[in-house]
């Protein structure tokens, strides 16, 4: 995938990043041959490789039990917001 100068300019209005001009191009150029690789990754063999639980052979994840350790709080942690309503946390809209 090749991302256009509009591409770049859209993502950084997004992220409010201020591009300069000559960035531009620069970012242009990372992030596509960055997809492009990503792409390739595609194309990799994978038949036949069983999914790994841990990168070391022989080795598997501690879990813990799955239990309620703590009491519910939310109304304790709530009394300090500004805005809460139904039991959520009511924020400034941020994007457009």
């Amino acid at each position: 995938m090749s991302l256009t100068r509009n591409d770049i300019e859209s993502i950084a209005r997004l992220a409010r990043l201020e591009l300069t001009e000559a960035e531009i191009p620069i970012y242009v150029d990372s992030l596509s041959r960055i997809f492009k690789f990503v792409g390739e990754l595609d194309s990799a063999p994978t038949e036949g490789t069983t999914p790994m639980a841990h990168p070391l052979p022989g080795h598997s994840q501690r879990l813990r039990a799955d239990q309620v350790s703590e009491v519910d709080q939310r109304a304790r942690f709530q009394r300090n917001a500004p805005q809460v309503e139904a039991g959520l946390y009511l924020v400034p809209k941020v994007l457009e």
